[in-house]
């Protein structure tokens, strides 16, 4: 048996599955081992896939900002999910799923694209570049050296700021918040339709969400669309070719596939943006991996996850596969934890999740049915969903309370999450060294710290 092994056997809550072990399953996912069956898994990726199936129909919105065709993205999204998924689960053997990330969407679309005006396919290109370092970080020392030496005050400040740099989107995209030449944003029109439908997808989803529906952000997507339909303002279906369409995936993805432009990104000196993918992506896929891990019971008795370099590396992976077919940073998804609840304890249910992806490609036709609106909420939600971590943030110390505020605060009033890092990232070593605490800085915060302020210094594109 082998050091992974015996550590992966330190399970909670679970009993073993009555039954004979389940042949070929058993012994490639050690279902025996990890207190599960195949059944289990199966109905934990089911589970995980309903609770997280909300991003096929959110990034295309997103990234139609970007100015990419929707029913592409739609697939890109679909093919980058499954893929990223099965590496998980057939690689390192966990019960976590993969899709293009909530916030790295909205920085690719918004700041990168519309905030620096570069194509995106330049764009793609710097997620694509961006998946290269991360796997050669995850192959080195250099991963475990970011992650021990940034301070766990801006771990949580970034999360909390990408949330509400991700509501503010949700609340202008729904038209409740809208641009004003003296005051720069105002309350918009509460009678328009826009405001309306967005307003009810609020109230149904959250409904939803505070019943711990599993499946509510999606559930709520449907429902505020068919709302909307009632309304005049969505289009009515013509048909059964307006849900589904037997068609093949690959032409439907070819207005984005492999049109991403890595040289383009390097030769636009994207430094700042590739370690604003990169470093949000780390953390994220950090603090899920952890959170679902400890939920399943899989983390080993010194409190470390086993094969925790496997997990990353299907997320360099991932993120490379997603940038060639054509969609943002590829991250590893908290809704796993879902799947987890339902007793998924291995690959087997990151497996299933990986398949329901696939199929849900037949169903590309019913993204030109959602409105903007009905994913608007789920945005929103998202963001009040990660505000959570907020209260775990020392402010009553203010060398904490300052860079956690820039962080938080800079995103969405820079509409850019590069910006909110870069600002919590000065202001931390900068309030630590001058407040004679310069022992709480390290070699990584003044490194970053450095490498910020020259950007500012000598400018960027």
């Amino acid at each position: 048996m082998s050091n992974d092994t015996r550590k992966t056997k330190e399970v909670k809550d679970t009993k073993l599955p009555e039954g004979k072990p389940s042949g070929l399953l058993d012994r490639f996912f050690h279902l025996t081992e990890m207190g599960t069956n195949v059944r289990t898994e199966i109905v934990a990726g089911l589970t995980t896939f309903v609770t997280m199936a909300y991003i096929l129909f959110v990034n295309p919105n997103i990234l139609a900002d970007a100015g990419m065709p929707v029913n592409a993205t739609f697939a890109a999204t679909a093919i980058a999910a499954a893929f990223g998924t099965l590496i998980m689960g057939l690689y390192a053997n966990y019960p976590i799923a993969l899709a293009p990330g909530m916030g790295l969407n909205a920085f690719f679309t918004y700041t990168v694209v519309l905030g620096m005006g570069l194509p995106w396919q330049t764009a793609l290109g710097a997620v694509f570049i961006s998946g290269v370092v991360f796997f050669l970080m995850t192959v080195t020392k250099v991963r475990e050296w970011i992650i021990d030496g940034v301070p766990e005050v801006l771990r949580l400040s970034i999360g909390v700021g990408i949330g509400l740099f991700i509501a503010f989107i949700g609340l202008k995209n729904g038209g409740i918040v809208i641009g004003d030449a003296v005051t720069f944003v105002k309350l918009g029109d509460m009678k328009s339709a826009s405001a309306i439908v967005t307003l009810f997808g609020l109230i149904v989803t959250g409904f939803f969400i505070s019943r711990k529906i599993k499946g509510g952000l999606l559930f709520g997507i449907v429902a505020t669309t068919l709302f909307s339909m009632l309304m005049g303002y969505s289009p009515l279906p013509t048909g059964l070719s307006s849900f589904v369409a037997v068609t093949n995936p690959f032409e439907v993805i070819a207005p984005v596939a492999f049109e991403l432009d890595i040289l383009g990104a390097l030769s636009y000196g994207l430094i700042s943006i590739l370690f604003a993918f990169t470093l949000v992506d780390l953390f994220d896929n950090i603090g899920t991996l952890i959170g679902v891990s400890r939920k399943a019971g899989l983390m080993d008795k010194n409190g470390h996850l086993p094969r925790a370099g496997k997990a990353l590396m299907a997320d360099s992976v991932g993120t490379m596969f997603g940038a060639a077919v054509g969609t943002p940073t590829v991250t590893s998804y908290i809704e796993s934890a879902s799947g987890v609840t339902e007793g998924g304890r291995t690959g087997l249910t990151a497996v299933v999740v990986a398949g329901l992806f696939v199929v849900s490609l037949i169903f590309a036709p019913l993204i030109m049915l959602i409105p903007g609106e009905a994913t608007a909420p789920v945005l929103i939600l998202v963001g009040v969903m990660m505000m959570s971590d907020v209260v775990k943030i020392k402010f009553d110390d203010f060398t904490e309370a300052l860079p956690a505020f820039m962080t938080i605060v800079m995103m969405p009033l820079t509409f850019s999450i590069a910006q909110g890092i870069a600002f919590g990232f000065m202001s931390y070593t900068i309030i630590k060294l001058i407040s004679g605490r310069h022992k709480e800085n390290n070699l990584v915060m003044y490194v970053f710290t450095i490498l910020f302020i020259l950007h500012f210094i000598l400018g960027s594109h």
